[in-house]
């Protein structure tokens, strides 16, 4: 067996048949759908999205809201938290072995709820603007790591 001689069963291919190119060719005029009704060539249309009835999909999905696709999940953990903790020095390993945070998700962020009066060192992805001030009024060092 040759795979250059290879030829589909006789009847298998078919040409296609080519609509609306005049009247000598069989299929002119109205190109086989009439002249009349719901579906013939007089002025039928049919909107975008239809589904042969059904509640097209467009009707059936909600049209509120909007979900991110791309939006980052922070761990987070107050100062607060970090007040309680024993030890000065904190990073993504540290808190998640303390229980503070349960997973890491995309990354570690402060925040400044809370007051703190111990000069602590942070090691985090994100801080927030109050949390920044918070640890540097009390002497601390928030550092920022790359994800």
């Amino acid at each position: 067996m040759n795979l250059s001689e290879l030829k589909p069963p006789v009847g298998q291919k078919q040409k296609q048949q080519r609509v609306g190119q005049g009247m000598g060719t069989g299929r002119g005029k109205f190109s086989g759908r009439g002249a009349k009704g719901a579906k013939s060539v007089s002025g039928y249309s049919r909107m975008r999205g239809f589904e042969g009835g059904q509640m097209p999909l467009h009707r059936r999905l909600p049209k509120r809201g909007f979900n991110n696709i791309f939006r980052k999940e922070f761990a987070i953990v107050n100062v607060a938290a970090l007040e309680a903790l024993a030890g000065t020095s904190f990073d993504a390993e540290s808190l998640l072995k303390a229980g503070v945070i349960h997973k890491l998700k995309d990354g570690l962020k402060i925040l400044g709820s809370g007051e703190l009066t111990k000069k602590i060192s942070v090691k985090a992805h994100i801080f927030s603007e109050s949390a920044r001030k918070k640890i540097e009024a009390a002497g601390g060092v928030a550092e920022v790591i790359g994800s």
